[in-house]
């Protein structure tokens, strides 16, 4: 087969639930030409089995970069996916964001040289999130505000993001005071630059590292373009028992020296000293 137009790269650790509904959401796009690839920080084999199951849904085999569990390593296994790529454009996002049918061909209409696409996800909480199935994903019905309300989901300025919709999203995107950054959950950029800057920086751990190196992006001259009202998924709830303290000040401390020495490329990325 000729190369794919884009590569996805999905992380996951022990989620399997979760996973299963986001790789649905991804079989169930109106844009196919693209590869999918499940960057793994160490699941058991429950999840290599869910994969290999799914993979029958897609035009391409789906891959599964795996690699041993020592701990939260998402930056490092995000980095052996990247290099897996085949296709010149990424996108990111995580095995707890189901995307809405359209999310694939919003990133490829929307993308631009020298630029990165910086969306957002529409979080529910851990009852709703339970309550969707793979019928509900196929169907779409995950995505429609009433349907969302019927299962108590809340009033809330926020609800624009499932209802906005063609010019009014555009306008919003324009609108919105919320800077458009690298977020892991919903982004999309041009594999060259993401290779110039060298990836993730491997130092560092949950809190921040995915922005870390859009700053970089930003810092080599690559422009963001906001893309948080049109490029859709719904985040699903969990438990974060992998954070630590330790963790945020190490990541804080990197992404302050990112800031203030202007750096655009790690020495702790996909290339090594």
């Amino acid at each position: 087969m000729e190369k794919p137009q884009i590569s996805i790269i999905i992380s996951t650790y022990d989620s399997v639930d979760w996973l299963k509904k986001t790789l649905f959401g991804y079989a169930n796009q109106s844009f196919t030409d693209f590869e999918l690839l499940v960057a793994d920080d160490g699941s058991d084999d429950l999840t290599k089995k869910t994969i290999a199951k799914l993979s029958s849904l897609f035009k391409r085999p789906l891959k599964h970069i795996w690699h041993e569990d020592k701990g939260f390593r998402k930056t490092t296994i995000l980095n052996k996916a990247i290099e897996a790529t085949q296709a010149d454009y990424i996108l990111m996002s995580d095995g707890d964001c189901i995307p809405e049918f359209n999310f694939v061909a919003k990133h490829m209409k929307y993308r631009k040289a020298d630029y990165f696409l910086s969306g957002g996800y529409f979080k529910l909480s851990l009852l709703l999130s339970q309550m969707i199935t793979l019928g509900d994903i196929e169907n779409q019905s995950c995505f429609n505000i009433n349907w969302l309300k019927k299962r108590g989901l809340k009033n809330s300025i926020k609800n624009i993001k499932i209802t906005a919709k063609g010019f009014e999203s555009d306008l919003l995107n324009s609108l919105t005071p919320t800077k458009a950054t690298w977020n892991g959950h919903n982004s999309s950029g041009w594999k060259k630059d993401i290779l110039k800057v060298n990836g993730f920086d491997e130092r560092m751990q949950y809190g921040g590292e995915d922005r870390e190196m859009g700053e970089r992006l930003l810092n080599l001259g690559i422009k963001a373009k906001q893309i948080r009202y049109c490029a859709i998924c719904v985040h699903l709830d969990h438990t974060r028992g992998y954070v630590k303290e330790e963790m945020l000040i190490n990541n804080a401390r990197i992404r302050k020296e990112t800031r203030i020495m202007k750096k655009t490329y790690t020495d702790y990325g996909i290339v090594k000293k």
